[in-house]
């Protein structure tokens, strides 16, 4: 199974914000409860992410307000862990597990964002392919369609 089997629902996850954005923006875009993660944007491109995190971080080093006012790519995660549509799911997967990261952008051929894997999704799809070769096993052994 690959990443883009599962694009449907990585697509609805998909949050982005421009990397001149301020960090007001973000915390707004976070206000949505499955946005965990934004994908920080220049002319369409990733260059970062900005997580919940990321933002309960600067708001507890500058506890005065003034960490409001800065925008997003001062303090977006530059180097992030993503896939591609044509990347095995288990991969991805296994990416996830040894970083312990919940979501994971899916770019393009361009580094453009067009979804967001969450773990949930892969072990869903990771799942449902088990299924599916449980069955073809299953049916090959009882002989079923081979008459």
């Amino acid at each position: 199974m690959f990443v883009e089997q599962i694009l449907p629902r990585a697509q609805k996850r998909l949050a982005k914000i421009s990397s001149h954005a301020f960090l007001t923006e973000a915390a707004e875009l976070m206000l949505t409860p499955e946005t965990d993660i934004l994908v920080v944007c220049k002319t369409g491109v990733m260059v970062g992410v900005i997580t919940k995190t990321d933002i309960v971080a600067q708001v507890h080093r500058h506890r005065s307000g003034s960490g409001f006012q800065v925008p997003v790519d001062t303090i977006m995660t530059r180097e992030v862990a993503s896939c591609r549509l044509h990347d095995p799911l288990h991969d991805v997967w296994q990416v996830m597990k040894t970083r312990n990261f919940r979501r994971i952008p899916i770019l393009d051929t361009a580094d453009r964002p067009v979804g967001i894997v969450s773990m949930r999704d892969a072990l869903q799809g990771l799942w449902n392919q088990a299924e599916i070769e449980d069955e073809f096993l299953r049916d090959y052994i009882a002989g079923v369609g081979y008459r």
